[in-house]
């Protein structure tokens, strides 16, 4: 019964900043590691940032300098801030979450998707 509500996508223009968010909810135990993927149209998904339940966070080599990820343990959400966007950043974003649903049971959940769009 867990799910992921992302929220933050929109239209920006070249050069702006959008903040995502992704929160778990429902009958979690617990929220692990954490990503964000996205996906370009006519492109494969791909791995933006990973985070872990520590705070160990992956860029890609894209976003190195320009994004940054980061959670919110007590509320069972992270974030991603976007600076600097181009369109190239233009897709749809999705948030994934290791997910603890009970004491030995823990899955791989994801997000609808957010989309972001980069255009002047």
């Amino acid at each position: 019964q867990a799910q992921l509500v992302e929220s933050g996508g929109g239209l920006v223009q070249p050069g702006g900043s959008l903040r995502l968010s992704c929160a778990a909810s429902g009958s979690i135990f617990s929220v692990n590691a954490m990503a964000w993927y996205r996906q370009a149209p006519g492109q494969e998904r791909e791995l933006v940032a990973t985070i872990t339940g520590s705070g160990s966070a992956t860029y890609a080599e894209s976003v190195k300098g320009r994004f940054a990820i980061s959670r919110d343990n007590a509320k069972n959400t992270i974030y991603l801030q976007m600076n600097s966007l181009n369109p190239e950043d233009t897709a749809v974003y999705y948030c994934a979450a290791d997910v603890r649903l009970n004491i030995i049971l823990t899955r791989r959940f994801w997000g609808q998707g957010t989309l972001v769009t980069v255009s002047s």
